[in-house]
């Protein structure tokens, strides 16, 4: 495509997405209405965003729905007897690839609106529409829908090819590979690398028990289990090591239970727990399913309460929610802020004679949400250590190099380390004015980077439109409880 090079005048709240999930070359583009001036400027498929100094956020915000609660629900939809209506789905790139991808593997799907659909179920395993030919699906850089659609179609019948965009084909997939072989599965993928893509040629299988590693990614023992009522025997996963982001398997079983599959667990989950479903365990429709509002997303707008002493609620997760980012909130209440919870809200604010102070926290079941902490750490009074994160080097970019980099611009000294680092916010906690922040075609990059701007300083967004694997309304958001 020919570069351009183009300044429009816009309202960061004002900012609607357009995004595009095409292959490679998806460019997301941006419109301006009603607006204060601030610059968007875009040259090729690179646009940046300059996020206005904000003196303080305060209002209320209804999350989108979870990015991880969307697509198991869509992909337990797909294995159910029945039918299935899926209501508050998030509206983003990575649940459209499993649309895609659900589409291609000819499972009915029903839309009602772009938060809204019915899917009817297999009654087990998905099998290939084109026995005869490979099944190829695309999945753009969404682990949510790799992961667990490589272990669903092992499942069933057919020849599937799985991949994505370069990124993906960097993100380790070998450990659950592993697993799904020991269970009997023909599949593989690129043996030099441990990534996509994941080559399989199903036929059907009779149960097993596997022994995998839970240090790389919870994701990985989340996929088994969700395939694992598509088999005919009894199945048994263990973990051979230790098992991070526990929560997320906690969250995988209990909506599991939701569609009627119960599993059994043994030992500790902080531990090296295994977990067996039997054969009679399969998937029945609930009917219908309301997906809870998204906690990693919750975090930017509790952060950014804590920072300037606004007061925020965000609404669809709370006390009662499934979600382990919840816990971010009380990472808030310990730097200095206010937290009152509610079963479907939490609502912080920080008193003005309470500084912000620096922590050392083990996120290792929160490693989404802490980087928001990353962000809150530069106004912190002291340094700020956040600890068991090494799969921030395995996500949608390498973040533990992104966030010392684009902390370090702003003014603060980080140490890195193997699994964690020690933020020492900048002298007074002044930010540097006029930081274009790179986000590495990561969305949280281009969220969490957003709030540097309570520092009272312009805060230029490279991509912004990468915001639409999660949260296309993301700035729109921001700026509806922004003052400035």
């Amino acid at each position: 495509m020919k570069s351009q090079t183009h300044t429009k005048t816009c309202l960061i709240a004002c900012l609607a997405l357009v995004p595009s999930v095409q292959a490679f070359t998806a460019v997301h583009s941006f419109r301006s209405a009603s607006f204060v001036p601030l610059s968007a400027t875009k040259t090729g498929v690179a646009e940046t965003l300059t996020v206005a100094p904000i003196k303080s956020l305060d209002g209320t915000v209804t999350l989108p729905g979870s990015k991880s609660l969307s697509n198991r629900c869509l992909l337990l939809a797909a294995l159910s007897e029945g039918t299935t209506r899926v209501d508050n789905l998030l509206d983003s790139d990575d649940i459209r690839y499993m649309l895609q991808a659900l589409d291609t593997l000819q499972v009915p799907v029903e839309k009602h609106s772009s938060d809204s659909v019915t899917v009817t179920g297999q009654a087990g395993p998905i099998n290939s529409p084109t026995p005869d030919q490979t099944c190829e699906l695309f999945l753009g850089n969404a682990g949510t829908a790799m992961r667990p659609l490589a272990a669903a179609l092992c499942m069933g019948q057919g020849q599937f090819v799985l991949d994505g965009v370069p990124r993906m084909r960097e993100r380790p997939i070998a450990d659950l590979i592993d697993g799904l072989q020991q269970l009997g599965a023909d599949v593989e993928c690129v043996k030099e690398t441990g990534c996509p893509p994941v080559t399989i040629r199903a036929k059907g299988l009779q149960g097993g028990k596997a022994s995998i590693s839970g240090k790389m990614s919870s994701q990985f023992l989340s996929s088994l289990l969700m395939a694992a009522p598509a088999v005919d025997g009894d199945v048994t996963i263990s973990i051979k090591d230790e098992l991070i982001s526990a929560p997320y398997v906690a969250l995988t079983i209990g909506l599991m239970k939701k569609f009627g599959v119960n599993v059994q667990i043994d030992g500790d989950m902080e531990g090296t727990p295994s977990f067996t479903i039997a054969s009679t365990e399969k998937y029945v429709s609930p009917g219908s399913i309301l997906v809870e509002g998204d906690a990693s997303s919750a975090s930017y707008f509790i952060a950014g309460a804590a920072i300037t002493g606004g007061t925020v609620t965000v609404r669809g997760c709370g006390s009662d929610s499934v979600q382990g980012d919840v816990a971010f909130a009380n990472v808030m209440e310990q730097m200095g802020a206010t937290v009152t919870w509610a079963p479907e809200s939490i609502t912080v604010t920080r008193d003005a004679s309470v500084r912000l102070k620096g922590v050392d926290v083990d996120c290792g079941k929160i490693p989404d949400a802490a980087m928001t902490l990353a962000v809150a750490a530069l106004f912190a009074e002291g340094p700020t250590t956040i600890r068991n994160v090494y799969s921030w080097r395995l996500k949608e970019t390498e973040r533990m190099k992104a966030i010392v980099a684009e902390c370090t611009k702003l003014g603060a000294t980080v140490e890195e380390f193997n699994d964690y680092c020690i933020i020492h916010p900048p002298a007074g906690n002044k930010i540097n004015d006029n930081v274009l922040i790179e986000t590495y075609d990561d969305h949280r990059m281009a969220m969490t980077f957003s709030l540097a701007a309570c520092g009272g300083v312009n805060v230029i967004i490279n991509d912004p439109g990468c915001t639409a694997k999660t949260f296309p309304t993301y700035f729109e958001m921001l700026e509806s409880i922004a003052t400035h």
